[in-house]
């Protein structure tokens, strides 16, 4: 039975192309590229690849615009985390979709956010369907996203003290008064 495709799933490309593009057109602003494989199946051969890219905030709407070029970049879940000095923001998405199987790339793209500069530029232009995920990294972690049209509280009750953020490992995050016991 023959799948319905769109026309330009014909074009996907292998991980090693788009990460060739990348890192000719990024350069520096590209502080790692990996690609990882996973095997599986009774021959344990390559079932898919998954690339895992840091970037430059500056770079990084370029980033996402460039990926655009190659396939509509499907946006799955954004992961965040207290690194010390700045919290790493990491989008789940991936490209060729909705090709035939093995022939998708997972990609996690990664991007260090200073804390003195909690700012980053919002997708909800692009891909309407990161708007809960940068509210959450918003309301967690407390990175502001910039041109997110609605940045209400989605996970914590509406009187919260905004000030606090509860992923933080700093002095932002929940003091031992801040946590209750829920057993």
């Amino acid at each position: 039975m023959s799948r319905c495709k769109p026309e330009y799933v014909k074009d996907s490309k292998k991980p090693e192309e788009v990460a060739g593009c990348l890192q000719e057109r990024f350069k520096d602003a590209l502080e790692s590229l990996e690609i990882r494989e996973y095997k599986g199946g009774i021959s344990n051969e390559v079932q898919y690849k998954d690339m895992y890219l840091k970037v430059k905030r500056e770079k990084f709407l370029d980033l996402i615009d460039t990926l655009m070029t190659f396939d509509f970049l499907h946006f799955q879940v954004m992961s965040g985390n207290d690194d010390g000095d700045v919290v790493t923001l990491n989008y789940h998405c991936t490209l060729f979709r909705s090709s035939e199987r093995g022939k998708e790339i997972g990609l996690c793209i990664s991007v260090a956010v200073p804390k003195d500069d909690l700012r980053m530029p919002s997708l909800w232009g692009r891909i309407p369907g990161v708007e809960y995920s940068e509210r959450e990294m918003r309301e967690m972690l407390g990175v502001d996203f910039e041109g997110l049209p609605n940045k209400g509280l989605i996970f914590l009750p509406e009187d919260w003290d905004e000030d606090i953020k509860p992923w933080r490992r700093d002095d932002t995050g929940p003091s031992p008064e801040d946590v209750r016991e829920l057993s």
